[in-house]
């Protein structure tokens, strides 16, 4: 069987064959791709794989030796074909129908048997569901649900912040009401892909919900996720971590709720004033320079107001993009691991932190509830609920026991969800099922 994966990154092992950068996020791609790689040329599994991605350079097209990622199996590899495709990723509320056209070259060429779509989230999802025409040789596995993200993108802002525009929102048209329209024009794409399909790869009752509600004929395949190699190693302890230190994942958007975390630090700090917070991703509240002041956002200006109000401008550390082992080693500095978000699906950050056994306080929200147990391998709040947020924190710094109890029971379940072997023998079934 031929199929052609259409991704939102070049993946690693395709970079290094390259000689470019590349990015470690999206790992469950690695993972599965690593898999495959290291069966060789003479694989039992009669499968040849090319790989579509976004590239800045000439557009590419052509076939590479490619190894996986992981040292100790670098003598295997195998011969991949490789397109590229331009696109603007920084504003995927753009169609660019010239997609299409490169699509249609793409296909001809590789003549895949299925196409797999990984996420709907760009523009490509869609070009490609037009330029294949085939929906019953289609899978698109879900990432989120961009539609539900843009209901939920305000994430409870006062309205005055809601409709804040700053000059940096007013030059780039970016305000925080720009940025959730966006988001809804992605997510009318989004029902359009789903209509224009015949399978559909997800993880939880919530994007399975979401994704029968824009098209019911989908049939849905069960397909856990893999994360990034490094998080497969290495174990939590309470002895080694940071007393009364918080680390959320990412706080540049308000869908992502770190003003709910900010807003819950002075219940925490009563008990605990040595509680602090660590927060990776964009930092978005820099105003110590006049090119940092006329860059904020809407929703940086917010967040430094709350942490000028609550007196938490010590309390709180940006640490910018990290890459994978950076990430690794914040979340095992940290005595628990939050996920504020208003609106998730199944979130990397949750499946990472779990794997290396950090404590975990998550928001009650969409697919979160499939990922981890609530009082077992996690505590949960209810989204938005600040003073619940405080609590869950604040358990886990006061009970030890607790802490190791989550720890370990986190461990086991996602070891569980995301055991790479078993998701790529399921990859494998559902590329058998759909082809008969």
């Amino acid at each position: 069987m031929r199929i052609l994966w259409l991704l939102n990154i070049c993946p690693p092992a395709a970079a290094e064959a390259l000689g470019i950068a590349y990015s470690v996020r999206e790992g469950w791609i690695t993972g599965a791709l690593d898999r495959y790689l290291s069966e060789g040329e003479e694989a039992a599994e009669k499968m040849e794989l090319g790989l579509c991605f976004p590239f800045d350079g000439e557009e590419l097209s052509g076939v590479r030796r490619l190894y996986p990622m992981r040292e100790k199996e670098r003598g295997q590899g195998r011969r991949i074909s490789l397109y590229g495709f331009r696109e603007d990723l920084k504003r995927p509320e753009r169609y660019d129908a010239g997609l299409e056209n490169r699509f249609a070259e793409i296909l001809a060429d590789f003549r895949p048997d299925l196409v797999h779509i990984f996420g709907t989230e760009f523009p490509h999802a869609l070009a490609m569901t037009r330029a294949f025409r085939k929906p019953e040789r289609t899978l698109v596995s879900m990432q989120g649900l961009v539609g539900a993200c843009a209901d939920s993108y305000m994430a409870d802002l006062p309205p005055s912040v809601q409709n804040s525009v700053t000059l940096r929102d007013f030059l780039r048209a970016d305000s925080l009401r720009r940025q959730q329209e966006k988001f809804r024009i992605r997510g009318k794409r989004e029902r359009e892909v789903l209509s224009s399909c015949a399978h559909v790869a997800g993880r939880t009752r919530f994007d399975r919900e979401g994704t029968l509600a824009c098209n019911p004929k989908l049939t849905y395949h069960n397909l856990n996720e893999t994360m990034r190699a490094c998080f497969y190693e290495g174990n939590w302890s309470r002895k080694r971590c940071r007393s009364f230190e918080i680390f959320a994942s990412q706080g540049d958007y308000p869908l992502k709720g770190f003003h709910y975390l900010l807003q819950a630090m002075p219940e925490i700090l009563r008990e605990f004033p040595g509680a602090h917070v660590s927060v990776a991703g964009i930092p978005v509240t820099g105003y110590a320079t006049l090119k940092e002041k006329l860059k904020i956002s809407g929703y940086g200006k917010y967040l430094r107001r709350l942490m000028e109000e609550n007196h938490l401008q010590e309390k709180i550390s940006v640490l910018g993009n990290l890459s994978d082992v950076q990430m690794k080693q914040a979340y095992l500095n940290s005595h628990v691991f939050v996920c504020p978000s208003a609106l998730e699906n199944s979130p990397n950050c949750l499946g990472e932190a779990m794997l290396l056994g950090v404590p975990c306080a998550v928001s009650r929200t969409g697919g979160i509830p499939d990922m981890a147990q609530e009082e077992r391998s996690a505590l949960f709040f209810e989204k938005g609920n600040v003073h619940e947020l405080a609590s869950c924190i604040c358990r886990i710094f006061r009970d030890d026991a607790l802490a190791e109890r989550l720890s370990g029971e986190a461990r086991k379940q996602a070891g569980k969800n995301h055991d790479g072997d078993a998701n790529y023998r399921r990859l494998l079934e559902i590329y058998r099922e759909i082809l008969g």
